[in-house]
């Protein structure tokens, strides 16, 4: 009853119960009057009853009525409409109190389900945003609503869009404007972001002293091991040289002995190296005194004649004890051994005097 007087009384006249909250302005409040023929305006629909009954929607463009059986009922904008959601009061997982208010952006599909489907629709929109903000708000703790704002604007759109679908309007985006935190909690959460920065700049500064650690200690080892090589290649150059210097002077030594043979295989050659050893007694003798303070003299220093015969005899003994040495070296022959030579007689000789 209170329907069919409110729709008796007609539009102008249809009042709110005073035990709900005020609804804003609607966009279709002022209704043009039917004078036959009408211009309707883009991205509008006028939606027309005859004698009381849904009739038509009149298009964008040139319309004709009849008059006083057509009339006017509905004016829907197909615009994108802006509606502010109030702030208000919502309770997060973690028992936090916040205080939130948004931004509602929607658009009528359907005049029709628009006009008949609820008595109001932006305010059913609007009350159905705040239902759903505090339900999802609830769902979650006070970090994960800065974090997910986002998923929360997706949510609450999807949530609408479910419960509006009859009402002809679907809600195309959702953005919280701001959320205003308690003092205190306000406070620990200064306190924890400075604890967290502080937390942050020990954390880089201990990482920066182990890898300054780190690389210390990797460029001391490559140093080590650039030594060591280092000390490995000189060794192996200076073992080398030394190598290459007793070659040379196994060679050296070797020609020499060979130039020696040879001179001594020569006439007379048993001659001057049994003059040469004898010079070189006698140089070393004078030279006993000179190198050190103690001297070894035999007993007749005086007799330089002795001493030469003696150098001699040390000759001969020795080339005589090689030349037995090679005869005995020597293969059996079927010939008798081959007799001494003169010089080596001669020295036999000497020695035996």
């Amino acid at each position: 009853m209170l329907a069919q007087a409110a729709r008796r009384a007609g539009p102008g006249l249809l009042r709110r119960p005073s035990w709900l909250a005020p609804a804003p302005q609607r966009l279709n409040s002022g209704l043009p009057v039917n004078i036959g023929v009408l211009f309707v305006p883009q991205q509008e629909a006028w939606v027309v009853e005859r004698m009381g009954k849904f009739h038509r929607i009149l298009e964008p463009g040139l319309n004709f009525l009849i008059p006083l059986l057509d009339r006017i009922r509905y004016v829907q904008s197909l615009k994108e409409i802006v509606i502010n959601v109030p702030e208000q009061s919502a309770v997060t997982l973690d028992n936090v109190t916040l205080q939130i208010d948004g931004v509602l952006y929607l658009r009528v599909m359907d005049p029709y389900k628009a006009s008949y489907g609820v008595e109001d629709p932006e305010y059913a929109v609007t009350q159905l945003a705040q239902t759903t903000m505090r339900s999802e708000l609830g769902k979650l703790s006070l970090d994960r609503v800065f974090r997910e704002r986002e998923s929360l604007n997706a949510n609450i759109v999807d949530a609408i869009n479910q419960a509006s679908d009859c009402w002809g309007i679907r809600c195309l985006r959702y953005e919280i404007k701001d959320i205003h935190v308690p003092p205190r909690v306000k406070e620990s959460m200064q306190m924890q972001v400075e604890a967290e920065r502080r937390k942050r700049a020990t954390v880089l500064e201990s990482e920066g002293t182990r890898e300054s650690a780190i690389n210390v200690a990797e460029g001391q080892k490559q140093a080590q091991i650039l030594a060591s090589e280092a000390e490995k290649a000189e060794q192996i150059n200076k073992a080398a040289g030394e190598a290459n210097a007793m070659l040379v002077r196994a060679k050296a030594k070797a020609e020499a002995i060979q130039l020696l043979a040879a001179a001594l295989a020569q006439q007379h050659g048993s001659a001057a190296a049994s003059l040469s050893v004898a010079e070189q007694y006698v140089s070393a003798f004078s030279k006993l005194a000179k190198d050190s303070n103690t001297v070894l003299l035999p007993t007749n220093t005086g007799d330089v004649t002795h001493m030469v015969a003696q150098a001699l005899g040390i000759y001969t003994t020795l080339t005589k004890t090689q030349a037995v040495k090679t005869r005995d070296e020597l293969p059996l022959a079927h010939e008798d051994p081959q007799p001494l030579s003169t010089e080596m007689l001669k020295a036999e000789q000497a020695a035996s005097s």
